[in-house]
């Protein structure tokens, strides 16, 4: 049977799927990881935003045109918000909510609505699969900051982490299959053993395979970059890039969010990272229009961006979401949003460029990932996405003097 596996959202959605897909096929089942004509559909959703919503009901309609008849199943963080909206859609058979997604390969002939609930055990029933020159592993899942703005803490459940044996067993496999390993979760800064946090602890214990394959972590908090932390990742040569989620450059704004730390924070955390890597990439995420926000509140964002020097920015205008509590506060108008997505916009490619440049005639380890016409292309460790005009291997690392920007 031919089985199409379409992803919406974060990494841990992505790997979850990769599992999905790993079980279908050793059932003999031929398996797509996109949209392509099949029999049946798995649709992975996502709800962090309105907009990722409405593109999960429009993917289920994107299946009906590629194949009439095909039946489609549902599953993701979407589909746990809101089942409903997926019951009376044509072609979907099955729906599942976030967990034990794993199952769906056993009820591919299954009907109706399975929204399993959460627990406070983590769920290591999950088996990942490199997808082309890197994999993920699951380290963690739930939440427990209930920033104002998120349904995540609500759908995902609690923060529960995976044992650590079970991690570096699926480590010790995959680096015999991939140069890349990504450590991912909901919120892999929580990561505890015995309810303590300590991804640090988990750092170290990757040590072994540092000669094998590069690390790259996942999204982190600021709170996580301790002296520890710094002297674990040094320890397995980790990938230069750490996405610290910001979501507002003001402190009254941040406060309204219910995000843990103050702008101060931030910068310090920042600087420890700048002084212990060579030119780091610091990439975050940023929300405009959060309820309330004023003017005066959007600039000192704006100018603590600047300050910070990001090497890159993933922009989201306020979305909101039912169950949470910014929806009580005063909302921004849609236009002042897109005003202000397009001026953070523009300092965003400003220091984006700035970052390219620093990185001119540097030499950068280049890990080969596909061919794309006559160049090969690749991602450096600082997650600079290079051209290669050479005759390299895929899968292979390779040192690449950086020239000039090519193209996005």
């Amino acid at each position: 049977m031919k089985v199409s596996v379409f992803t919406l959202g974060c990494k841990v959605n992505q790997y979850e799927s990769d599992s999905i897909i790993k079980l279908l096929q050793e059932k003999g089942h031929q398996v797509y990881a996109d949209l392509c004509f099949a029999d049946v559909y798995i649709i992975n959703t996502c709800a962090v935003t309105n907009e990722a919503e409405k593109k999960s009901r429009q993917t289920i309609a994107k299946c009906r045109a590629l194949n009439p008849n095909a039946k489609i199943l549902v599953c993701g963080c979407a589909s746990e918000k809101n089942a409903k909206q997926f019951e009376e859609l044509e072609n979907v058979t099955y729906i599942a909510g976030v967990n034990k997604k794993q199952l769906l390969a056993e009820n591919l002939q299954n009907n109706g609505t399975n929204i399993v609930p959460n627990t406070l055990e983590y769920d290591d029933t999950y088996c990942s699969m490199p997808t082309k020159t890197r994999a993920y592993v699951k380290i963690q899942d739930g939440c427990n900051n209930f920033c104002s703005y998120c349904i995540i803490p609500y759908l995902r459940g609690r923060s529960r982490s995976r044992d650590m044996s079970s991690i570096l067993t699926e480590v010790e496999r995959l680096s015999n299959q991939t140069k890349e390993i990504i450590l991912t979760g909901i919120d892999i800064s929580d990561y505890k053993i015995d309810d303590v946090r300590s991804l640090d602890v988990l750092l170290e214990n990757l040590a072994p395979y540092k000669n094998k394959v590069r690390f790259r972590l996942g999204s982190l908090e600021q709170g996580v970059i301790s002296d520890k932390f710094i002297e674990s990742a040094k320890n397995i040569n980790i990938c230069p890039h750490f996405h610290l989620s910001l979501q507002s450059g003001c402190d009254a704004t941040l406060k309204r969010m219910n995000r843990k730390y103050t702008t101060a924070d931030y910068i310090q955390t920042i600087n420890t990272l700048r002084q212990n890597f060579d030119n780091p990439s610091i990439t975050t995420d940023v929300i405009v229009g959060f309820p309330e926000e004023t003017e005066q509140e959007f600039e000192q964002t704006l100018e603590f961006i600047k300050q910070c020097k990001f090497s890159n920015i993933h922009i989201f205008p306020y979305s909101m979401r039912s169950g949470t509590v910014a929806t009580r506060y005063k909302q921004v108008d849609g236009t002042i949003k897109k005003q202000r997505v397009q001026k953070l916009e523009q300092v965003r490619k400003q220091l984006f460029e700035q970052y390219l440049q620093s990185n001119q005639a540097k030499t950068l380890v280049v890990l080969v990932e596909e061919k794309e016409g006559e160049y090969y292309v690749g991602h450096s460790e600082n997650y600079i996405k290079c051209y290669i005009h050479a005759n390299v291997e895929k899968n292979s690392f390779v040192n690449v003097v950086y020239d000039k920007p090519y193209k996005d």
